[in-house]
């Protein structure tokens, strides 16, 4: 990959960068209609290409241009305008306030309207910003970039989950990720095979923006599903013209973002040795100063484990020193994406076409992901008054994937053996136990396969009937498929497949998804004063979901891995399930005087989730907006464009549970070889849905001709009949009970800050900020419940009244006794007394998986032909549970090899150190507890672009439109005090269940780190 890499760069190194005289240049200045102030940072460009350059200080520009050729002339809070250049040396432009807009057209439920006319809070992002990220997901390119949405990964596991919070976490036991809607479609998110993530299907090179509704107003036309936030995806579309073609090459190598520091061998075997020793001290035995002791001694027994895990080799001569930690990553790990769009079309029909294949070596060994995917949107207008369209998109992933976190096959549980082990013995085969410490699962790379396949479908149809300029009507129908097939096979050598000659599983699912929307729109202005907009519809959503699992052993050779080689079919299973919505919903939004905004909403929803008392859900919503630089007393304010007020409240539900938690449940049992059925569930028709009631203030401001813009906001999000999972006695024969009880609040504020800091004739500089700061707080759980304590002793997350939902509990460690090297513990809440018995310490809170706050900063920088971002990503106040600290940073219990820091343990009376005195066996301070807990606050360089748009001149030449050549890293720097491998982390295999997901956060369980990738690409249009 490093020699195609550097290919790559010669290639485009040696590229002739010399230019030609343009036909002419020309020169104008820009002025504001509004006060016939110059404008500076005016856009101006050649359209359809991308040749441009901004306004000076003065507003005056300087362009080399063409014959025939036409300037596109743009500036937020003024209409864009173009003009033919002709034969002109000289051009003169004023452009006009556009007091409608004040900003970009918004994307929201059902519509559309322009951001001044926007009375709830909308976060939009265009697609242009995230083209070309290196990652598989559009989630991982949105983290950073819009204020209250966190954004985080799992691991660097590629093509998994992605967790995605607005506003923070409002559900204990439903589900708390966002409605995803493309195209208006509302898409499937979940619920495929494992770990997958369908959102991967999705190639984001073909999404043309991103809009997030975060409250009430702007949320609830979507009702039933909106209390976790919505993302609405709206795909690239043609334009009338010339079609227009654009092809993409990007290739780079990944990486590591951090690495762990593990004991060498001879640290190790000090470590080890020390231990021991330290045992048969504590015993009256002395095996080094009194060979008579050495016999069933603790060192004796640590040196016969030592020389077994040498194997072949001999500890003693320091031979071996394997670096596990090295073999578990990927040195081959890299990205190839290659894309190709059309688009075009004429006054009648408009058509645009994509394709891309997409592939990433991951950093873990045995991790790949590749996509092939397309699309084709095309719409058509029938008449004056009827047009019709289609977007019809497919995709293929396959993943080769690997197990969760807590399995010895996962890459990263090789830093668990000794480093005196060689990786192979003296024929050349992979080690295993009992030689090593635990498994060595190289062998999963040469005598294993786990393979998913996925297949992706979301196609829709839509037709428009204007009767008048004023109503209109349109009808959508839309079908996702989902077709996934996972695959694998544990050959004998493997953890899996030992002792059964092998181990195969075939799983297969399919999840279709049809939805039509029907509605009417009717817009109408009345005596100049008076702007009237109305939508009122409905629709329906229907999912189905097919799962079979067939699992087989025996099978006669390594080589036959499917199941038809197994001799024994040990498990096989099927199900089928499904849910759906109805649903009609209404908005009307209201204008006065250009300065007065309303917008009301409503939706009512029916679920098959819920119980026959409580079908219907009615979800209404209103909010009030002041443009108040549209009043006489601030009009024409020196240095204020713009001043606008708006308020909203409204309420909003949440569905994400089991299709059928309402219901009395039987499943199929048997005794000998009769069938029967058995309950598995009990009954509540009184499910109902999580309703959260949100409030919502905020101010938008525009400064110095909007050099500076910006918005802030407050919000409250009372969620209550909060969706949980009650433990039932083993008594009743049932272990859960959903109902609604307890309530849950979110409230904080966000901040959003734009500049243009400076623009010339040859450079610009612009800086977007957002800042968010969320406190979650668990208001009331069932009756009589104060708690829902941790429900493993090996992680300490629980539910707590007045404390933030999935918050650390346990004993508080209080480091190492001075005088003998025990592990301490605080034995009272006041933390004045301390024990070194791990059982008499109290338990308290002691860390918050949950940030205070997350940060964005974004800095977009253009020299003449030289273009630069980058993007500053920030995760601050939040702690992190080292889960597997228990193994490896145990100070020499025997269990994994450890950390270096466990170097810096007590040795002698009077060490003043936070790492007890080694001690085999008997888990001096190694049980969970705080000791584990450190903050996992971080600053990361997310994003840097460098990119360089060939000279017009040049493309000229080259028969094409545009060439741009570019320099791309994510993940380049990160800046953290956490002592794990990386602070953006969740163990995987704690989020089994929704529950699990929403309650254990923050915890690290030899989790993969995030890649760090740095990459070339080229686009060229033509």
């Amino acid at each position: 990959m490093k020699r195609s890499l550097l290919i790559v760069m010669m290639v485009l190194l040696a590229w002739p960068m010399t230019g030609w005289t343009q036909s002419r240049t020309l020169t104008g200045q820009v002025i504001s209609g509004e006060d016939n102030l110059t404008l500076p940072g005016v856009n101006v460009r050649i359209k359809d290409t991308n040749r441009g350059t901004v306004t000076d200080i003065d507003g005056t520009f300087s362009i080399p241009v063409s014959n025939g050729e036409t300037l596109v002339f743009s500036y937020i809070g003024f209409v864009n305008q173009e003009v033919e250049v002709g034969n002109q040396n000289t051009l003169n432009i004023t452009l006009q306030p556009d007091a409608q807009t004040l900003g970009e057209v918004v994307v929201v439920g059902y519509g559309s309207v322009t951001r001044g006319d926007l009375t709830g809070n909308v976060a939009s992002l265009k697609g242009s910003e995230i083209a070309n990220v290196p990652v598989p997901t559009f989630q991982e390119a949105l983290q950073g970039r819009m204020s209250g949405v966190f954004v985080e990964s799992s691991s660097g596991k590629v093509g998994e989950g992605v967790k995605i919070r607005v506003r923070g976490t409002s559900s204990i036991s439903g589900g708390n990720e966002p409605l995803y809607v493309i195209d208006g479609i509302p898409v499937t998110s979940s619920g495929t095979i494992g770990k997958s993530n369908p959102l991967a299907d999705i190639n984001f090179n073909d999404i043309e923006s991103f809009e997030v509704l975060k409250d009430a107003s702007a949320a609830a036309i979507y009702g039933a599903r909106a209390s976790n936030g919505v993302v609405l995806i709206t795909t690239k579309s043609g334009t009338s013209g010339k079609t227009k073609f654009n092809v993409g090459i990007q290739r780079g190598v990944s990486s590591p973002t951090r690495r762990n520091e593990f004991l060498n061998s001879a640290q190790y075997i000090e470590l080890m040795r020390e231990s021991g020793y330290n045992n048969d001290l504590a015993n009256g035995l002395d095996p080094i100063n009194n060979p008579a002791d050495y016999e069933d001694s603790d060192l004796e027994f640590v040196e016969g484990r030592l020389d077994r895990y040498a194997g072949h080799t001999d500890w003693r001569e320091g031979n071996v020193n394997t670096d596990w930690q090295e073999q578990a990553f990927n040195p081959d790990a890299g990205i190839t994406n290659v894309n190709f769009s059309a688009s075009g079309g004429d006054e009648k029909t408009r058509f645009y076409f994509s394709t891309a294949y997409d592939k990433q070596e991951g950093i873990m060994i045995r991790n790949n992901f590749e996509r092939i995917s397309g699309r084709l949107n095309l719409d058509h207008k029938v008449s004056d008054r009827f047009s019709l369209g289609a977007n019809f998109s497919l995709a293929r992933t396959e993943t080769t994937r690997l197990p969760e976190d807590n399995q010895f096959n996962n890459p990263i549980q090789l830093v668990a053996l000794a480093p005196i082990t060689p990786i192979r013995d003296e024929n050349g085969v992979l080690y295993d136990r009992p030689t090593t410490t635990y498994y060595n699962n190289l062998i999963d790379s040469e005598n294993a396969n786990w393979l998913t396949t996925s297949f992706r479908n979301i196609n829709s149809i839509f037709g428009e009937y204007v009767f008048s300029e004023k109503l209109k009507f349109r009808s959508d129908f839309a079908v996702d498929i989902i077709n996934q097939n996972d695959e694998r096979f544990f050959g004998s050598r493997t953890i899996t497949g030992q002792g059964t000659n092998g181990f195969g599983t075939s799983r297969w699912a399919r999840i279709v998804n049809y939805n039509t929307n029907n509605y009417f729109t009717y817009t109408n202005t009345f005596s100049d004063r008076h702007q009237l907009e109305a939508v009122a519809g409905m629709s329906f959503q229907k999912t189905e979901d097919n799962y079979t699992r067939v699992d087989g052993q025996e099978f006669p050779l390594d080589e036959l891995k499917t199941l038809e080689s197994a001799a024994e079919i040990v498990e096989g299973t099927s199900t089928f399930t499904n849910f759906s919505f109805l649903s009609y919903f209404s908005r009307i939004n209201y204008k006065l005087d250009n300065k007065y905004l309303m917008t009301v909403s409503a939706r009512y929803d029916a679920s098959s989730r819920f119980g026959e008392n409580n079908k219907y859900g009615f979800f209404p919503a209103a909010s009030l907006g002041w443009i108040l630089t549209e009043e006489e007393f601030l009009r024409g304010s020196e240095g204020l464009s713009l001043l606008k007020l708006r308020t909203s409240y409204g309420l909003t539900g949440n569905a994400e549970i089991g299709n059928f938690d309402h219901l009395a449940l039987f499943s199929g049992a048997f005794y000998g070889l009769e069938p029967g059925l058995e309950p598995t569930q009990i009954t509540n028709p009184d499910l109902n849905w999580e309703t959260t009631a949100q409030f919502n203030l905020g101010v938008e401001f525009g400064l110095f001709n909007d050099r500076i813009t910006g918005e802030l906001d407050y919000y409250d999000k009372q969620t209550s009949g909060l969706l949980l999972l009650l433990p039932l006695p083993g008594t009743t024969g049932f272990a859960t009970y959903r109902l609604n009880t307890g309530k849950m609040q979110n409230y904080g504020f966000e901040l959003v800050l734009n500049s243009a800091n400076y623009a010339d004739q040859n450079f610009s500089w612009n800086t977007s900020f957002n800042f968010a700061r969320n406190i979650n707080r668990v208001r009331e759980l069932a009756e009589d419940q104060n708690s829902i304590p941790p429900s493993s002793s090996r992680f300490l997350n629980g539910i707590f009244i007045g404390e933030s939902i999935g918050v650390f509990y346990g004993p508080n460690y209080a480091g190492v006794d001075p005088s003998n090297g025990d592990a301490l513990y605080y034995s009272n809440e006041e933390l004045t007394e301390t024990t070194n018995d791990y059982n008499e310490a109290a338990r308290m809170v002691v860390g918050d998986p949950n940030p205070d706050f997350i940060a964005g900063i974004t800095n977009n920088l253009r020299y003449k032909d030289f273009e630069l971002s980058f993007l500053f990503q920030g995760v601050f106040g939040n702690e992190i549970y080292e889960g597997g600290g228990g193994f490896y940073a145990a100070n020499g219990d025997w269990f994994d090899n450890s950390t270096a820091r466990q170097f810096n343990r007590w040795q002698n009376p009077g060490d003043i150190t936070n790492i007890p005195q080694a001690r085999l066996g008997t888990c001096n301070g190694c049980n969970a507890s705080s000791r584990y807990i450190s903050d996992g606050s971080y600053v990361r360089l997310k994003t840097f672009s460098l990119g360089y748009n060939l000279p017009g001149s040049l493309v000229d030449k080259m028969k094409v439109s545009n060439a741009r050549v570019y320099l791309m890293a994510q993940n380049l720097l990160t800046f953290t005090n956490y002592m794990g491998w990386d602070p953006e982390v969740n163990a995987d295999y704690l989020g089994s269940t929704t529950s699990d997901a929403n309650v254990f956060q923050g915890n690290d369980f030899y989790s993969a780190p995030q890649a760090k990738t740095i990459s070339l690409g080229l686009n060229v249009g033509f």
